[in-house]
């Protein structure tokens, strides 16, 4: 999956839409949250499988591993406490669903990241 020419102003849309929605457990949450920034970025429609953690859950979409330090813009991220998955948003910070909307957090809280090419 490549990402699209202008990923990044379908990206910065994303989260333009998203900053004020606040977390839902089934129609807003992380995992949802993920798949319409990695549609963002790529067009494409991820099918993971639900298994028994959001790290798992994560794996099973297929993208590469990568050191949360090499996270670019884009990528998606896995927060260590509470556990929750999350994009970059920039080169040292990424944003997650929080209860009244978008909450951002350093790189340094992540302990996963996935390279969305």
């Amino acid at each position: 999956m490549a990402r699209r020419p202008d990923w990044p102003a379908r990206l910065a849309a994303l989260l333009a839409a998203a900053e004020t929605r606040p977390f839902d457990a089934h129609r807003w949450n992380c995992g949802r949250f993920v798949l319409a920034a990695v549609h963002a970025v790529t067009g494409a429609h991820p099918r993971p499988r639900i298994l028994s953690s959001l790290e798992a859950t994560a794996d099973s979409a297929g993208f590469p591993r990568i050191p949360p330090t090499f996270a670019r813009a884009g990528d998606v991220v896995l927060a260590g406490e509470p556990p929750r998955l999350g994009v970059v948003v920039d080169g040292g910070r990424a944003a997650f669903v929080g209860p009244r909307g978008l909450v951002r957090a350093p790189l340094t809280t992540c302990t996963t990241a996935w390279r969305i090419d």
